[in-house]
């Protein structure tokens, strides 16, 4: 059974799937502009909801720090960008594939 945990580099604007130290899959991320910036520190994926509406895309990861998330997006043009409110934004196909393979529970760890 996969051991999956998530991790963002906010540098690099990416998110990588590890399962353990492995990294099984790679994705490209729109996070927070320079007034609100995606914080670092370690989470866990808290709720998980298809169709969110809005700005969200086809999907929400909540985390444990409240307010925060890993969602898709209505503006693809936005991935690799700094223009969120502190989420973590991915393409739609992306966050559905992420989705699929991870759990309520599943840290994350977002570092610069």
């Amino acid at each position: 059974m996969p051991n999956y945990n998530i991790v963002v580099d906010l540098t690099e604007r990416r998110l990588y799937l590890k399962d353990g130290d492995q990294i099984v899959a790679s994705y490209p991320v729109g996070i927070g502009k320079l007034a609100t910036q995606t914080p670092n520190g370690q989470f866990t994926i808290i709720n998980k909801q298809p169709n969110p509406g809005g700005p969200f895309g086809a999907f929400w990861m909540g985390l444990s720090k409240p307010h925060y998330g890993i969602h898709g997006t209505n503006d693809p043009s936005s991935i690799g960008q700094l223009v969120s409110h502190g989420c973590i934004r991915m393409h739609n196909k992306d966050v559905l594939e992420l989705q699929e393979k991870v759990s309520i529970g599943t840290p994350v760890t977002i570092q610069s």
